[in-house]
């Protein structure tokens, strides 16, 4: 069974619950539970949809902080989620009751920080992908870093962590490698590597996949992976390292 299956089907209302699980189970038609998952959660899907649903809601969320919704970020949302064509309807029928409903964007994001709590790397690709639907119109407006900044806080981030994923997305070439790593210019070629050793560890799509990223999300974390490695690639031709 697909993951749009289960999360279109109002199956994964009833298994989310919370806020995630009451506007999924608005929009198919069926209640949602009254527990969430426990950080850690097994049974089979949870984590990973609840990645997804993530994504829509928050990133409907980003629309209507914005202000409006081009062609460009409804292409790129669909770019992100590898949506099968016969399912397109209904995920933006989704996109759109969250779009509309007057919840603020916080008790989603509180409730997927709760679930992923001591998954850091599974939150950073969710804001990952996030500013990939930012940025589909070629800037992040002001109202949509505002809104990621304050998304990161609540997932745990501290605004040097969200300045290290924001650098990942101004493009090969363009961002700072030092700011993508997140080391200091000053730091040394240990601790560059190992700094950098660290972020592809963490952000290896296997590892991902088994803290609860889906399957259709795999090209959101191969982007992170190239531009991790793009910035090291960089620092080490610039200072003259071995691989």
């Amino acid at each position: 069974m697909s993951i749009w299956t289960t999360i279109l089907g109002g199956a994964a209302g009833l298994m989310l619950g919370g806020p995630i699980g009451a506007l999924l189970g608005a929009a198919v038609g069926h209640a949602a539970s009254k527990t969430d998952p426990e950080p850690g959660d097994a049974r089979e899907g949870t984590r990973s949809i609840s990645f997804t649903i993530g994504v829509i809601v928050l990133g409907a969320k980003m629309a209507k902080a914005d202000g409006s919704v081009t062609r460009d970020e409804i292409d790129a949302f669909r770019q992100v989620f590898h949506i099968p064509e016969h399912e397109v309807k209904n995920v933006e029928r989704l996109f759109d009751k969250a779009r509309r409903e007057a919840t603020g964007f916080e008790p989603y994001a509180h409730q997927l920080a709760k679930l992923f709590r001591g998954n850091r790397g599974v939150l950073e690709e969710l804001l990952d992908a996030l500013f990939h639907i930012a940025k589909a119109d070629g800037v992040i407006h002001p109202a949509e870093d505002q809104f990621l900044y304050e998304v990161a806080l609540i997932f745990g981030f501290d605004r040097a962590g969200y300045e290290r994923i924001r650098a990942g997305h101004v493009g090969p070439g363009d961002a700072d490698p030092y700011r993508v790593l997140g080391v200091a210019r000053g730091a040394s070629d240990d601790e560059i590597k190992t700094q950098y050793r660290k972020l592809v560890r963490e952000h290896h799509p296997d590892t991902l996949v088994a803290q609860g990223l889906p399957q259709e999300f795999i090209d959101v974390a191969n982007e992170k992976v190239a531009a991790i490695n793009d910035a090291y690639d960089r620092i080490r031709k610039h200072r003259g390292l071995g691989a």
